[in-house]
């Protein structure tokens, strides 16, 4: 496949997120399931991605490995010049709460809290005042069209709502990378696109990277560019994205 170009800071370093020769085998012996094979991908800080397949083909395991959840078998895998795979569970714990971001297909949200306090709770939880989380979260719950339903619980919102409180919690962070699995999976197509779109234009009025696992092509199209995985490895020619079309023409 090609290999993105490599985004570099003013020290000379990487500013991309890497995997590198990626595989990701679970069993032993003769009960062996490879996963990944060889993978080599590259994030540019601030585009999107849609990471496309069938069941079974790899792609949510890629997202986990990327976003420092599993470790690779094998390969390697930078994040602004770092070595993931050296770093120890906690560093990893660390990384994932103050550098990425992340909007789960169920969203994931605590349904005891209202809404900012779902939103805050990741700024609390690595060090911020309750009283600038608390701020922060409500500017992002506004700027996503849900001002006036800070208070409201998840179970008091619809699924877009929820969604979108989920998109306000993964941005709060300022990460450089927001990781979203299925992300309207459970939503309507109507509702799936609205999400899609406060997602998207979060992250570019933020500049940060997303990376969208999917098995929706009316997903996808949402994205800059599209991966396609199959048997654990991406497909050379992957299908074009509207936004590529477009810029094609």
């Amino acid at each position: 496949m090609r290999v993105r170009p490599a985004t570099i800071d003013a020290a000379g370093m990487s500013e991309n997120l890497e995997g590198i020769a990626l595989t990701k085998t679970y069993g032993e012996t003769v009960a062996v399931t490879h996963a990944l094979a060889g993978v080599d991908v590259s994030i540019t800080p601030g585009e999107s991605v849609a990471v496309m397949g069938p069941s079974g083909s790899g792609k949510t395991t890629l997202l986990h490995l990327l976003a420092g959840v599993l470790r690779p078998t094998s390969g390697s895998i930078r994040w602004r010049g770092r070595d993931v795979v050296a770093m120890s569970d906690r560093e990893r714990t660390r990384l994932r709460r103050e550098e990425f971001g992340f909007v789960f297909q169920s969203g994931q949200l605590l349904p005891e809290l209202p809404a900012e306090e779902n939103v805050a709770l990741p700024l609390m939880l690595a060090g911020v005042r309750r009283a600038e989380a608390t701020q922060r979260a409500r500017g992002w719950l506004a700027h996503l069209g849900l001002a006036g339903l800070e208070q409201r619980r998840p179970g008091e919102l619809s699924g877009g709502q929820a969604q979108r409180v989920a998109v306000a919690r993964a941005l709060v962070g300022r990460p450089g990378v927001v990781f979203a699995d299925e992300p309207t999976g459970a939503l309507d197509r109507r509702t799936g696109a609205e999400v899609m779109h406060a997602l998207t234009q979060a992250c570019a009025a933020t500049g940060a990277a997303l990376v969208v696992v999917t098995h929706d092509v009316e997903v996808a199209r949402w994205c800059g560019r599209t991966l396609q995985v199959r048997d654990g490895r991406i497909v050379p020619e992957a299908a074009p994205s509207l936004q590529e079309l477009g810029e094609a023409r």
